[in-house]
């Protein structure tokens, strides 16, 4: 068996002792006889699974005992619909757009109140998180909106916005448990699992618990209420149960690891290879400004769409898989994900190189 570099945006690479494991268990999961795809989500077994997964997760990003984890469905895309659905009680909401994903929760919470774009860097392609110090709050916004890390443009806030007390939401979808994060100074953190933590299709919400409300219109679908799911522990209905048990041996690897701090670091040394390597290559360049690159997605380009597909398609000859940008933007994007090791951005660093004394002027 040969496995390639996957540098896929999502659904994206797992650690390789997370997949040994659960392909070891596939079969019979601690002699229960059956696969964790067939256990019933009401058995003591999966109870004990979904327990661990919340227990491990909370010591990751030392949640605080007021907030509620919530192991969901529908990815991040619903969460675009629930947090209007939900938190706008008096109808008002600011959105910080920095990118497509933060543009259509925007869209999307139009549909609900007044959802307010109060800053955006749309004006040069999203290659530059706005400033965020100064922005002009609406008096009555129920909370401001912001999106962590941009997958498909490579930005990344390192400062967050000064909310003048609002309460902060955040779609931490690409860069949840890179780094240690005080889950304090947000009301609700969300994220899809398919970018750095499981398979698509579990979404994971941290929310304080003052913001669950019960008041809200009656006419909402009982599966898009926080407290329904909060109150009925992630199991109003059957939970995405497999992916939720793939998450919970993530979190484990990473405990393993040292924790948040430890990874943090691993993941500041792979992208320091390849953004050093790209700050004084003569062929590529990096597409976003430097104070707000990503940690987790990195985009680059040559002055040669041509020669951008020759790259992209030399590179899949050679192992490293899902290069290629996306189609809003072209070029080439590598996301180094937590699972993403330190050898297979060596690797492509080394590639780069010879690609570039093969092309260069």
């Amino acid at each position: 068996m040969k496995r390639v570099y996957n540098f896929s945006a999502g659904p994206a690479i797992l650690p390789e002792e997370v997949l040994k494991e659960a392909q070891k268990e596939m079969l019979d999961y601690e002699d229960s006889g059956m696969s964790v795809m067939e256990m019933s989500h009401r058995s003591a077994m999966y109870q004990k699974i979904i327990d661990d997964a919340e227990k491990d997760l909370r010591t990751l990003m030392h949640i605080p005992d007021n907030y509620k984890v919530l192991f969901l469905q529908g990815g991040a895309t619903t969460q675009f619909s629930m947090i209007p659905m939900n938190l706008m009680k008096h109808g008002v909401a600011d959105y910080i757009i920095t990118g497509a994903w933060a543009k259509k929760a925007y869209q999307e919470a139009k549909k609900f109140g007044n959802a307010k774009a109060i800053a955006s860097s749309e004006d040069k392609m999203f290659s530059y998180i706005p400033d965020v110090k100064h922005l002009n709050i609406s008096d009555d916004a129920d909370y401001v909106y912001m999106v962590d890390n941009n997958t498909i443009y490579g930005t990344k806030f390192y400062e967050l916005p000064d909310t003048k007390g609002k309460v902060l939401i955040n779609d931490a979808s690409s860069c949840i448990l890179s780094e240690p994060v005080d889950v304090s100074k947000y009301g609700v953190i969300f994220a899809g699992a398919q970018k750095n933590i499981g398979p698509a299709g579990t979404v994971i919400v941290i929310i304080r618990e003052d913001l669950i409300r019960k008041d809200i219109k009656t006419d909402t679908p009982i599966m898009l209420r926080y407290d329904i799911h909060a109150e009925n522990g992630s199991m109003y209905n059957t939970p995405p149960t497999y992916g939720i048990y793939i998450c919970g041996k993530v979190f484990k690897w990473l405990l393993n690891l040292g924790g948040l701090e430890a990874i943090h670091k691993i993941n500041l040394d792979k992208a320091n290879l390849l953004y050093d390597y790209l700050d004084q290559s003569k062929l590529f360049f990096g597409t976003v400004e430097k104070k707000s690159r990503s940690l987790m997605n990195v985009c680059f380009k040559t002055d040669s769409e041509e020669l951008d597909s020759l790259f992209i398609k030399e590179a899949k000859q050679k192992g490293f898989d899902n290069l290629k940008g996306h189609r809003s933007t072209g070029g080439m994007r590598a996301s180094i994900y937590n699972a993403m090791p330190t050898e297979g951005v060596k690797a492509l660093v080394e590639f780069m190189e010879q690609f570039e004394q093969k092309h260069k002027k």
